[in-house]
């Protein structure tokens, strides 16, 4: 069986574990908290993108 690692703990965890990717409710609110109390950040914001640039479709090179 493939597994991941807990973030919070470092516990293996099954990938069709119900609490995946964490290995129990309590690492999952350990992790929210950490959201709620701005421990984690997100340093650079994202860039604007333009949504009709991504609305067109991909165009391949032709060799």
């Amino acid at each position: 069986m493939r597994t991941l690692t807990c973030p919070i703990c470092r516990k293996p965890v099954p990938l069709d574990g119900p609490e995946m990717p964490f290995c129990s409710e309590r690492c999952r609110l350990v992790d929210l908290g950490n959201w709620a109390t701005e421990k984690y950040v997100i340093s650079n914001p994202l860039p604007d993108i333009d949504e009709d640039e991504m609305a067109r479709p991909v165009e391949e090179d032709e060799d």
